[in-house]
């Protein structure tokens, strides 16, 4: 029995929703062949096979499972892949062919389906990306369609896989930088909720048979304790309400998106690792870009995002202002006042030389060691402050609960 791969054409292919059909037929020569198709519905495949000259005898619609959602070191992985095979000689469908029957996530499978059966009908690999603007950004787009003009595909996907790991491995130390503290402040507040809400009335209802006076700290926390019993449905609104606030309101206010980004780069010593890592992935984005042949102006306009900071993203369009009226990169980056002097030098000397990409690249570099750096020294200056402050917390509840104790143990004796 042999198999064969069909697509419809005209209309049916350009149809906005379209499934995947599994069909079984014979040919002219009475020859079972099987095989699948993208189509809108069974009549449409019926339509396309009749025309081929093949008689359908069974048509089923793909079920694809759910999956999980698609990350980006999904799309680096794939992107990883597709630079290998073909930098091998392995043709381009065939590559995707085999990162699809390789793909544990079927969600990203549908995707890579997608974007084949778009090539597969006349559409060059940057268009069909760009019907995903979702998972493939402009930046994606732009360098794979400079790849595709120059001829040089399979190198652009090379180096557009290292930018992206690059970029999320330096994401990965920010979070990490951050996780911690952010970690412990919850467990902490957890373990408050807690010790309000069950363990302080047990103490307050042995405390009742003493008949004497309570210390000042107790009778705060008991206090503090008998409005949380009372009233924690408010407090838990109250946090879930402002969380939900704030995150609504930004992302639909740029004022606040700025003024948090702002506040993140002034933050003591997490504020300084933030800044490096939002240089390091400005300046490797830059890098990457120009080095594929992607004009200047044009290139600034996927590195303002990419930087993930909306002070840097206002900054860069302010750059590319300057830098579409005939102003050079170093002193557009002088005037925006949010690089450091030592990258405004060697940007000016890779603009000197003719080797911008190669200067950004060694910027990227350097920062990129910077936050790695920053990170490891981080976790030792964070652990003692945050030992401190646990033992301020649920130390200081603790010794409220039990001065109690300790005043009638010193009467005793």
């Amino acid at each position: 029995m042999a198999t064969a791969n069909t697509k419809p054409t005209g209309r049916a292919s350009s149809a906005a929703k379209e499934s995947l059909f599994i069909w079984e037929g014979k040919d002219k020569s009475g020859k079972m062949i099987r095989g699948e198709m993208r189509a809108t519905t069974v009549t449409v495949v019926q339509t396309v096979l009749r025309r081929q000259g093949i008689t359908a005898q069974k048509i089923r619609k793909q079920a694809f499972a759910q999956g999980k959602k698609i990350q980006d070191k999904d799309i680096t992985l794939f992107t990883r892949q597709l630079a290998t095979m073909m930098r091998s000689g392995v043709p381009m469908l065939q590559a995707f062919e085999i990162a699809i029957k390789g793909c544990g996530n079927p969600s990203l499978a549908r995707l890579l389906n997608d974007v084949r059966t778009n090539v597969e009908t006349g559409s060059s690999l940057s268009q069909a990306f760009k019907r995903h603007p979702q998972y493939f950004d402009a930046l994606f787009c732009n360098l794979v369609g400079a790849g595709e003009q120059a001829g040089i595909l399979d190198s652009l996907l090379d180096r557009l896989a290292t930018y992206k790991e690059k970029i999320i491995a330096i994401k990965g130390k920010i979070k990490s930088a951050l996780f911690y503290p952010i970690a412990v402040v919850v467990v902490a507040s957890l373990v408050v909720a807690v010790m309000m809400l069950f363990v302080v009335p047990e103490f307050k209802k042995v405390f009742s048979s003493f008949g004497a006076e309570l210390p000042g700290p107790t009778l705060v926390v008991i206090a503090m304790s008998d409005f949380f019993v009372a009233y924690w449905y408010i407090a838990v609104a109250i946090i879930v309400g402002t969380i939900s606030g704030v995150s609504y309101t930004y992302k639909r206010s740029e004022a606040m998106q700025i003024a948090f980004d702002k506040m993140m780069l002034k933050l003591p010593i997490i504020g300084d690792v933030i800044r490096k890592a939002t240089i390091a992935r400005w300046t490797r984005t830059l890098a990457t870009m120009f080095a594929a042949g992607v004009p200047l102006v044009e290139a600034l306009d996927s590195v303002g995002g990419a930087a993930g900071n909306v002070v840097y993203k206002t900054a860069t369009k302010l750059i590319q202002s300057e830098v579409s009226t005939g102003t050079s990169l170093t002193v557009a980056m002088q005037n925006a006042n949010v690089f450091p002097t030592m990258v405004v030098q060697m940007v000016s000397i890779g603009e000197e030389s003719g080797q911008l990409d190669s200067m950004l690249g060694k910027v990227a570099d350097f920062f990129e060691q910077e936050v790695d750096d920053a990170v490891g020294g981080l976790s030792q200056l964070l652990e003692p402050l945050i030992m401190v402050f646990l033992g301020v917390v649920i130390g200081g509840l603790v010794v409220a609960m039990y001065l109690p104790i300790f005043k009638m143990g010193a009467i005793a004796g």
